[in-house]
């Protein structure tokens, strides 16, 4: 009854009360968290409101140079509450954010005190946390570049390689030129059956996901327990052009606004983006975070900037084109309140959109659909390592934090991420409601974005093979072996492609004289080759819808172009290995045609 009688006093209307009254039983929260979250009043007209009750100023803006910067500082923007404002002709004051239930008691000790009402003036939160952000800017910047490497950096992509990979590289290069010279014949059979191999395990490993059923969207639970907050971020540069489409996606996500915390990451210099995101995400969930421009400007530096103000339970990472489905949030807080207290991750499976667009988004789907519907579920279940996807992870935030974040310096963050949770004891799992997005149908977008993954494909490998007897040790070996064979085996095959076709191409045209050992690597190639694009067809189009493959249609016939495309990208990434190592390739993105 107090709580209405203050809010009377503050000027809101019944009606709006009670509205407020009844969403606050329902999501465990109270009346004025609802009326703020729902944007029925202005932060700014409802603080000011609470500053002329206590007869104390209202601070409209506080200008970051009057706040001094220390590592506890972060706390505020989780929860603004109060912040320590120096002023260069009077004492400092402190700045309050007071809530409703304080409200009586902070009138009277006001009544009670001047001087205690002098050093006080009231702000809205959101004021507090631009003062924060700014404030702190480079201590946040230097510590979501640097942490990870100064904490762990057997973990870290910075260096490339180390110094026994460097060691062990040159000798083995040594060597195998030294081989080439002197025993070219015996050299080139046993890179012919170590690569052989390789595409062996790769194709085995695709083989396995095959018996991995179509999943079926579990149902959510039906109770009343309140729900808890839930981060969402995404990070932005250079997407003025899918802003609208973006809010317009969060926006549906089926979660109280009271309970959500939506953060938009971009480039504090890429005003573009910042003005159409201040233009359209309006609503009180949501919230701008500016990441100071340094390098390596890449996405898992701008999502570790944000991490330190995450306030949910749970966290969950989407592009700016995702179109996650209303209900995927639900059925994640149900999956991990069922889950052991180890699952750190649900990934969400991506689906593409625009597959029946041009025959490049066509087997970009297919590929999809083997991956986020057969592989990841097939490792999900035995509990393997799990090259996460960049997009539509959710996270028990603890763990993620826990875990050190995302590296700044690996340009496929995800693949990183998922080996990393699994070696400091956590796992993954699968959600079954999809997020749609839109693959690239230009040749030049889709290589430069595969050539990043090839790229950080090898950073994955190469820190997490630093110590391979340790890997071995942390996650078993039968796990080490998969990583080697997912992570690495879609690096290989592609990278040897090229001359396995060669080998076949050559082979084919003497086959008169072969002895039986040369017939049976001649078998195993033609079995690698063609094995890999039937797989390839075979376990996209299983677990396609019937719609999804009438989409597709024959444009599997486009397979073969398809891995060559896949081969020069990952041969340019060898490339920018050496010379642009964290240099992140930026693949535009236009609004979807048919909105999913």
């Amino acid at each position: 009854m107090l709580e209405r009688q203050l809010l009377a006093r503050l000027g809101i209307g019944k009606p709006l009360i009670e509205d407020a009254s009844a969403r606050a039983r329902l999501n465990g929260t109270d009346i004025e968290c609802e009326l703020l979250a729902g944007g029925q009043i202005s932060p700014a007209i409802y603080y000011e409101a609470m500053a002329e009750c206590l007869g104390v100023p209202f601070m409209a803006d506080i200008a970051p140079e009057c706040v001094i910067d220390n590592e506890h500082l972060d706390t505020q923007l989780i929860d603004p509450s109060m912040l320590r404002v120096s002023r260069p002709t009077a004492a400092p004051i402190i700045a309050i954010c007071p809530r409703l239930a304080h409200l009586p008691a902070l009138i009277e000790r006001c009544a009670e005190s001047e001087n205690f009402r002098e050093a006080l003036a009231v702000a809205a939160p959101d004021t507090i946390r631009e003062a924060v952000w700014q404030a702190g800017s480079n201590r946040r910047l230097a510590a979501s570049t640097n942490r990870l490497f100064d904490r762990a950096s057997h973990f870290s992509a910075r260096v490339t390689f180390s110094g026994a990979q460097g060691f062990v590289a040159g000798i083995a290069t040594t060597v195998l030129a030294g081989m080439l010279v002197f025993q070219p014949d015996v050299t080139l059979q046993v890179m012919h059956v170590a690569l052989a191999l390789l595409y062996m395990l790769s194709l085995f490993i695709r083989i396995l996901a095959v018996r991995q059923g179509r999943a079926v969207p579990p149902p959510l639970p039906t109770g009343d327990a309140p729900l808890p907050v839930y981060t969402i971020l995404v990070a932005l540069y250079r997407e003025e052009n899918i802003v609208p489409q973006l809010v317009h996606a969060l926006r549906r996500i089926d979660w109280p606004a009271s309970r959500l915390d939506i953060k938009l990451v971009c480039e504090a210099d890429d005003a573009p983006t910042l003005a159409a995101v201040r233009r359209h995400a309006t609503a009180p969930q949501f919230e701008i975070v500016a990441v100071p421009p340094s390098l390596p400007r890449t996405k898992p530096k701008a999502l570790t900037y944000a991490l330190n103000a995450a306030r949910g339970e749970f966290l969950v990472i989407y592009d700016a084109e995702d179109r996650p489905h209303p209900l995927q949030l639900r059925e994640a807080f149900a999956r991990f309140a069922a889950g052991d207290e180890r699952l750190a991750c649900l990934q969400a499976p991506l689906v593409i959109a625009n597959a029946g667009n041009h025959w490049i988004s066509a087997l970009f789907a297919l590929e999809y659909s083997a991956l986020f519907r057969a592989i990841l579920p097939r490792l999900a279940s035995l509990r393997l390592p799990m090259p996460l996807g960049g997009t539509s992870n959710h996270f028990k935030t603890a763990a993620l934090i826990e875990a050190g974040g995302w590296d700044p310096y690996n340009v496929t963050e995800d693949a990183d991420l998922g080996t990393r949770l699994s070696r400091l004891g956590w796992h993954c799992g699968m959600l079954t409601r999809p997020t749609l997005e839109d693959a690239p149908e230009a040749y030049r977008i889709w290589h430069n974005q595969r050539s990043r993954w090839f790229k950080g494909w090898m950073q994955t490998l190469l820190v997490h093979l630093r110590n391979p007897v340790q890997l071995m040790h942390e996650i078993g070996p039968i796990p080490a072996l998969t990583f080697v064979g997912t992570t690495g085996g879609m690096l290989f095959t592609a990278i040897a492609h090229p001359a396995l076709i060669l080998t076949l191409a050559a082979t084919s045209l003497s086959t008169e004289g072969m002895s039986a050992w040369e017939t049976f690597l001649y078998v195993v190639d033609l079995c690698n080759l063609f094995g890999s694009y039937a797989i390839f067809a075979a376990l996209g189009r299983l677990h396609m819808t019937e719609r999804e493959q009438q989409t597709v249609r024959r444009r599997w016939i486009a397979i073969p172009l398809y891995w060559i495309m896949i081969s020069l990208a990952s041969w340019k990434s060898i490339f920018e290995l050496w010379a642009r190592p964290h240099f992140w390739q930026k693949t535009p993105h236009t609004p979807a045609k048919k909105a999913g």
